[in-house]
């Protein structure tokens, strides 16, 4: 519970040690999500229906619940149990909404149809392994196809892997990019707005 209430509410609304963790694995985890969402809606043709693309009315939900975040996270460790759910339950669905724009912005970059995916690939990879073959015919003569099929085959293992972390890093980054203009939105409203002339004074 300690660690799900430091992941939804922050840094800043949280009294857990969540902030001091290493989250290194959870980075990896969402990046993995986001990109098995998005290869599911590629090869599918079909998005998720709660991640439906990105609405007019799902953007003003999510700026509203944005806003009010501060406002209604400052007061959760006072609330009884039905409300804290609530609040939980709010903070899911604001993640929800957050997979759903990364998921809605990713999809449109992969460029390549599914059912051309095998060709380009293949095209790929002929061009690559002939291009490094073409490179070694003088210098190595004979050898030169083994050694484009070695050099060429290395090529194609770092582009993928390269791509692979891209893959992963990118959803991260956006959420983490969310997560920094939360706390420093909630940060101000705290301590200009809350401490000032909302929070009881003894």
């Amino acid at each position: 519970m300690d660690y799900i209430e430091g992941l939804f509410l922050g840094k800043l609304w949280s009294d857990t040690d969540f902030e001091n963790r290493r989250h290194l694995p959870l980075f990896i985890m969402y990046g993995l999500f986001v990109d098995a969402l998005v290869i599911f809606s590629y090869w599918t043709g079909k998005l998720i229906p709660v991640l439906s693309g990105i609405s007019i009315l799902k953007i003003v939900i999510f700026a509203l619940l944005f806003l009010a975040c501060p406002f209604i996270c400052f007061r959760y460790y006072r609330m009884p149990l039905w409300g804290k759910i609530l609040v939980l339950l709010e903070k899911l669905y604001k993640h929800v909404l957050i997979v759903g724009f990364t998921v809605s912005l990713l999809l449109p970059r992969l460029t390549v149809k599914s059912g051309d995916l095998q060709t380009f690939m293949v095209d790929y990879l002929n061009k690559t392994l002939e291009k490094y073959t073409e490179k070694f015919i003088e210098s190595a003569g004979t050898f030169a196809t083994i050694m484009g099929v070695v050099s060429g085959g290395i090529h194609v293992m770092v582009v993928v892997f390269f791509w692979a972390v891209i893959a992963v890093v990118i959803p991260g980054a956006l959420y983490l990019a969310y997560r920094l203009v939360q706390y420093g939105y909630d940060f101000i409203i705290a301590r200009f707005i809350i401490r000032k002339y909302l929070v009881r004074r003894k």
